[in-house]
């Protein structure tokens, strides 16, 4: 039961689509607007930047429900972390995109 609260249909059985979606489109457009837009936004104004960042990109994901909004928080962190050190979304994006290759690995 707890498998499919974390994985969901998307990436239980994932079709051409939600390969597309999982492995490009979404890592492209959320690290856009998470780390470029809304980190960066926060780190020009000497705010607590990784925590805010990590907490609004899970609760992005709270439509899936909350134990997948949870699961997300730690990768969340991690590229928030990662935007931090190199100033680079691209570099999140392609992370992004390794961890959810990951998660469709496991769950699928």
């Amino acid at each position: 039961m707890l498998i499919t609260e974390l994985c969901g249909p998307r990436l239980l059985a994932p079709d051409a689509g939600a390969w597309l979606l999982l492995l490009l489109l979404s890592p492209l457009l959320e690290e856009c607007v998470f780390r470029a837009g809304l980190q960066e936004w926060l780190m020009r104004r000497g705010a607590a930047a990784v925590p805010l960042s990590t907490i609004a990109f899970a609760l992005l994901h709270l439509g899936s429900g909350w134990p997948h909004a949870l699961a997300v928080a730690a990768p969340g962190l991690a590229l928030a972390l990662l935007y931090r050190r190199t100033r680079n979304w691209g570099w999140c994006a392609l992370a992004h995109s390794a961890m959810n290759g990951f998660a469709i690995s496991v769950c699928g």
